[in-house]
């Protein structure tokens, strides 16, 4: 029954990926969170399980993506390299910043990231260009920051990389197709990051490898990687600004709920 869920988590994220261009963690990890607790795992660790599982699953389901974006002529290699030097270092200190996190703690900033997401997705803030040139030290320490906290909500980075880039001038579409190649090393450095942290956690469930838990990986994988595709081309038919505010409004109801809960 429970593999039954990660498959619907999974045709979820997989979903939103190809309708709105969201990577999944925005979904994935709460309800990863739900599920590990119904499940009966330790809370000390579910949410670190349920952030590090996510990260796992981001490294099957952006390769595609990138293929397909690197096809386009769309990503911006110079841009990407200078950026994942700074993704890989700030992804192993927030990763170590989440080791150090108790799980409510990482539920409620969690919650609060929820909440940005669901105001920006509902209303479309979105800086305006710049103009500016992206110099080396800019982008390695913008790629610092854009680790850190993608490894500490287990996400793709998306959310973050997307709105600096088209800041500082990038046309939306290169960076939405370079802000998916900085998917790989975030999930690459984060989910190795996070088996190792967790490796020898007494808390841990079987099937799991530090702070990965397979069963809900492979279940995940599997329906995202189906529906993806398909959604993609749904993508033309419905009408997208509805589609974000209902989606940004079921956001903004489990930030709360993350929120209320762990404070009261």
């Amino acid at each position: 029954m429970t593999i039954l869920l990660y498959l619907f988590v999974g045709s979820i994220a997989g979903l939103l990926a190809g309708l709105f261009g969201v990577g999944g963690g925005v979904v994935i990890v709460p309800v990863l969170i739900f599920i590990f607790r119904d499940q009966g795992f330790s809370e000390q660790i579910l949410t670190h399980m349920a952030v590090g599982t996510s990260l796992a699953t981001i490294i099957i389901t952006s390769l595609s993506s990138v293929y397909q974006h690197h096809r386009s002529g769309a990503v911006q290699w110079r841009i990407f390299a200078l950026l994942a030097v700074g993704i890989c270092v700030g992804v192993l200190f927030g990763a170590k910043a989440v080791q150090l996190m108790s799980g409510t703690v990482l539920q409620l900033a969690f919650g609060a990231f929820l909440v940005l997401i669901a105001l920006q997705m509902s209303f479309g803030f979105q800086p305006k260009p710049t103009g500016t040139t992206l110099g080396k030290p800019l982008l390695v320490e913008s790629g610092g920051v854009i680790g850190f906290f993608s490894a500490m909500f287990g996400i793709g980075g998306g959310s973050l990389t997307v709105p600096f880039l088209t800041w500082r001038g990038v046309i939306m579409q290169q960076a939405v197709a370079t802000s998916a190649a900085c998917g790989l090393p975030i999930a690459i450095v984060g989910a190795s990051a996070n088996i190792i942290t967790g490796w020898n956690n007494p808390a841990l469930p079987e099937s799991s490898s530090g702070f990965v838990y397979w069963p809900a990986f492979f279940g995940i994988v599997v329906a995202s990687t189906l529906v993806a595709n398909w959604s993609a081309r749904l993508a033309h038919r419905v009408p997208q600004q509805l589609l974000k505010r209902l989606f940004g409004g079921l956001l903004l109801l489990v930030g709360l709920q993350f929120l209320i809960r762990n404070i009261l």
